[in-house]
């Protein structure tokens, strides 16, 4: 699973990454590796904070990313690639543990695609999407962006099936009503488990298009057909991984082919916004319980300092031990 740096246009000249602050708090190797069996006791609550506030960087140049290099792309271009993300043992493991859930969850509305297949909530049907959303190369480079303790918004698997056509072209992160140009409140991930090509729907971005205003500000194309001029389709292989800024202009593309296109997408937003999904509802706490510390902070099982997300005064990690009774239960006369 050793990616390369892979420049997000053929044509663009190196750039100069800038460091991050000393003091950037992100994902450490050993808080990542914490044992799951100890979850729900005081080592684990330690650990789960230690997972999200030891300071410094990660080492993840000793697996061949250069998390400063892919943060510079993203500043000013939006996005960019991880070649190599999945290797061929993950992407097989990722099709086997998929295929159960496959065929039965068509689009609802035209935006979700009513010959896509999306399956929700998969950061919780099978460990490998778990350890896809927890990787620590993404947990780097997102730390880049979000506030420590981020969450997870939504994980799920895409499948663009032949007939498709092209979504309205949006940000990731534009429910979240705050004025434009603006630094993302969300990072996504979009991995491709097939390749990606354009003839069978490659997401489609307009680079740069992060640092746009509102439409009708200055320098923001406003006309459709301007802005559809500029789209750039992600022709990237199976295992690699798109990482852009939730305020960046993309679409799904159209499928024209006559075989499906299979994706997964997980989204990562600031720890004080309202995720897309409700996992504290979606996943069972016992489910949860046996996940990893970094995965049950990715879902809510953390706070926001000082206090946000607390439950009746507490940490929230308290909820996964054993015996747990809500305190408006416990306490009832």
């Amino acid at each position: 699973m050793v990616s390369s740096d892979r420049s997000p246009e053929r044509s663009r000249p190196e750039i100069s990454a800038p460091r991050a602050p000393a003091t950037r708090r992100i994902w450490s190797v050993e808080a990542a590796n914490v044992d799951s069996s100890r979850t729900g006791s005081t080592e684990a609550l330690l650990a789960m904070i230690q997972c999200w506030r030891e300071a410094g960087t990660m080492d993840t140049a000793s697996v061949g990313f250069d998390t400063e290099l892919h943060e510079a792309r993203m500043r000013e271009a939006g996005y960019t690639v991880i070649d190599g993300f999945l290797d061929s043992g993950a992407l097989e493991t990722f099709r086997e543990a998929l295929a159960p859930y496959r065929g039965t969850h068509r689009g609802r509305n035209d935006f979700e695609g009513f010959n896509t297949e999306r399956i929700y909530t998969l950061v919780a049907r099978g460990r490998i999407f778990e350890t896809i959303a927890t990787d620590p190369r993404l947990m780097a480079l997102i730390g880049r962006f979000l506030q420590p303790n981020f969450l997870l918004s939504a994980s799920h698997a895409i499948s663009l099936n032949p007939g498709e056509t092209a979504q309205d072209i949006h940000s990731d992160d534009g429910f979240y009503r705050q004025r434009r140009p603006r630094p993302p409140i969300g990072i996504s991930v979009i991995g491709a488990i097939d390749d990606f090509t354009r003839a069978n729907g490659a997401t489609e971005i307009v680079p740069g298009s992060h640092l746009w205003g509102e439409p009708g500000d200055p320098g923001r194309p406003n006309d459709l057909a301007e802005m559809e001029a500029m789209l750039v389709p992600m022709e990237i292989p199976a295992g690699a991984a798109l990482v852009f800024c939730g305020t960046l202009l993309h679409r799904g593309g159209a499928n024209v082919t006559d075989r499906p296109r299979l994706a997964f997408t997980n989204q990562y937003c600031e720890p004080w916004a309202r995720p897309q999904e409700n996992f504290w509802l979606a996943v069972p706490r016992e489910q949860v319980r046996e996940m990893s510390p970094c995965a049950q902070s990715l879902l809510g099982y953390e706070i926001a300092p000082p206090f946000l997300g607390m439950v009746s005064a507490s940490h929230p990690a308290k909820t996964l031990e054993p015996g747990w009774m809500p305190p408006v239960v416990a306490q009832r006369p």
